[in-house]
């Protein structure tokens, strides 16, 4: 089969439809990122390195400062929503498929800045990274982090995840837990000589009912946290009491407290229950008291949000790197079956992209 080819001489929406028509869910990047490969090679300006299946490309002008701008090419599984269209609803045009918001349309901004721009006025370090939509062993940018840490460098990095075109700072915590409750079997017949350990999950569910999330001012963003229940397992036969019951927790918790601090937290709210930690991930404070983060506000023109979700911009944090997110799409519509990105949208953010780029005090 033929390589494919990307046109970078095309607009950043016509640019979005040729990536969605390529298709590449997670462990099926390759062809994606060869086209990717192969574009940035031809374009002078840029230092190509791969990694996997994640291309780095960057400037070596000698600037001042370095800024690190980063989107994953991977989607979750197409359901009917290849190939892409355009489509109209209201008086709003949209570009419909697959990765249409997470995040091709923000690839496809990055995809056309890094070919244009040959004299940013920051040196820039851009990253097409795979396996963002699996588990974090398989994540592109972790092991890039791992293994070329010094492609990852920069005094600020932008993450292209949708965000309806605004500045999101840092992002929330992610802390998973299972909540077991311990019975002891018996025929039910004759319950009376067993301990259910169903009925005992109440006490779980109780707990998560009766609890506050928290709003949390962390350096001017406002984190909105979130404690449920996502999942619950138990019983051994249709005649047995079950011995045993496991509630499945989720923590979104804001980026002032560490994963330590979440555990510690949840351990203490289910007091008397073995609780056991499936998976964590530190949050990221916004950044936005940097130098670079400040100019990028200003150039882009928008009020800055808190991210509640988790993203990448926390492996950006955790290396002392500040990071925000911004890209075209509403999340609401990420892996969506009508997963659709505003036209509008893409234009906004690679002007905001390109203003900052080109008129940033180097």
């Amino acid at each position: 089969m033929a390589a494919l080819t990307l046109d970078l001489s095309a607009s950043a929406v016509d640019l979005t439809r040729q990536l969605l028509d390529i298709p590449s869910v997670s462990d099926d990047e390759g062809p994606l990122a060869d086209a990717i490969e192969a574009a940035m090679r031809d374009v002078p300006h840029l230092h190509v390195t791969r990694v996997g299946d994640t291309v780095v490309a960057r400037t070596e002008l000698g600037r001042d400062r370095r800024v690190v701008i980063a989107g994953h090419i991977d989607t979750v599984p197409i359901n009917d929503n290849v190939p892409s269209r355009f489509e109209t609803l209201g008086a709003v045009e949209y570009l419909w498929g697959r990765g249409a918001v997470d995040m091709k349309s923000g690839v496809a901004v990055q995809l056309l800045l890094a070919a244009q721009l040959a004299e940013p006025a920051l040196d820039v370090t851009w990253i097409w990274y795979d396996h963002e939509e699996v588990g974090e062993d398989q994540n592109g940018l972790r092991r890039l982090a791992a293994e070329r840490p010094d492609l990852m460098q920069g005094d600020f990095a932008i993450l292209g995840e949708p965000s309806n075109g605004h500045i999101e700072g840092g992002c929330n915590g992610n802390l998973r837990v299972e909540v077991r409750t311990r019975g002891v079997r018996a025929h039910s017949a004759r319950s009376w000589v067993g301990h259910n350990a169903i009925h005992d999950a109440a006490q779980v569910l109780q707990v998560l009912q009766d609890y506050r999330a928290r709003d949390v001012d962390v350096d001017g963003l406002v984190y909105r946290e979130g404690l449920n229940a996502v999942g619950i397992a138990g019983g051994v036969a249709g005649n047995v009491i079950p011995d045993e019951c496991r509630v499945h927790v989720n923590y979104r918790f804001a980026p002032s407290r560490t994963v330590a601090e979440a555990v510690e937290h949840v351990t203490e709210l289910f007091e008397g229950f073995d609780v056991e930690v499936l998976d964590s991930a530190e949050g990221a404070r916004p950044g936005l008291d940097a130098a670079l983060a400040r100019e990028f506000v200003e150039a882009v023109g928008v009020e800055p949000r808190p991210k509640y979700g988790w993203t990448d911009v926390a492996r950006f944090w955790s290396l002392g790197i500040p990071a925000v997110n911004y890209g075209p799409g509403d999340p609401l519509k990420a892996h969506a079956d009508d997963e659709r990105v505003e036209l509008q949208q893409i234009v906004d953010v690679e002007r905001g992209l390109r203003a900052w780029l080109t008129g940033a005090t180097g």
